[in-house]
């Protein structure tokens, strides 16, 4: 990187245009791309970190609104008199970030927490949608659970009688 300015006007469109891409969000990495994020499905819970370095964590809110998690963070940085930037890639002021929720997460429970540059927020997984055991019954009849058992459906009963065709 060449840190001496040959052409002060070339210079500052590029760093404008620079700055104005990267505030879009068109730098290569797609939607999200002033906060990438990580998605991690468990079996109880789904955990979604987000890169937030050098934010003040005062400045992070997020909230839930009609099964979308918002993600609101801003970085500010503030120079003195007797210093001038000559080279500025980072990118400052508000990110957000918006991810739609399933409707099997549960959106009353979520929990977010701050550390070391990354915000992690934890979303409970419903318990219906949660993967269970199913545990199998044995039973002495051959008909399972439809002898005795008023819930069977005469389908179940009428597939576990049938007799082979001859």
């Amino acid at each position: 990187m060449l840190l001496t300015s040959i052409d002060p006007f070339v210079q500052e469109f590029e760093r404008q245009f620079d700055r104005a891409v990267r505030q879009a969000g068109l730098g290569g990495r797609g939607d999200g791309a002033g906060m990438p994020m990580d998605g991690i499905r468990r079996a109880d819970d789904v955990v979604l970190r987000f890169d937030l370095p050098g934010i003040d964590p005062g400045s992070i809110e997020v909230t839930v609104d009609r099964g979308v998690l918002t993600v609101t963070a801003r970085r500010e940085e503030e120079f003195g008199d007797n210093e001038r930037v000559f080279v500025r890639e980072r990118t400052m002021g508000a990110f957000t970030r918006r991810v739609y929720l399933s409707e099997h997460l549960d959106a009353d429970a979520i929990e977010a927490a701050y550390n070391n540059g990354v915000l992690a927020v934890r979303i409970p997984v419903l318990e219906q949608a949660r993967p269970r055991k199913v545990a199998v019954q044995h039973t002495g009849d051959q008909n399972g659970l439809s002898a005795g058992h008023p819930e069977a459906s005469s389908c179940e009963q009428n597939t576990w009688s049938r007799k082979p065709h001859g």
